[in-house]
């Protein structure tokens, strides 16, 4: 008696962490797919994003010392 509440309960268990693994699934799919692209295409854009601010947060630079040269040679 005790080995089959033992079973049912790891059974139970196993079903369980399937279908949350299932659910995390779809929900990812599902956020990938959004905007008409591919799972791998967004992932891929996702890990790429720090170029893009290395690259913004240069040219802020360049404005910020643009304008601080402006400012210097109006004073």
């Amino acid at each position: 008696m005790e080995n089959e509440k033992a079973v049912l309960g790891a059974l139970l268990f196993i079903v369980m962490v399937v279908g949350a693994n299932f659910v995390m699934y779809a929900i990812a799919r599902g956020a990938a797919n959004a905007k008409g692209r591919g799972f791998w295409e967004t992932i891929g854009k996702a890990m790429n994003t720090s170029t893009k601010k290395n690259d913004e947060m240069e040219e802020l630079r360049r404005k910020m010392e643009a304008l601080k040269k402006n400012d210097d040679t109006q004073r």
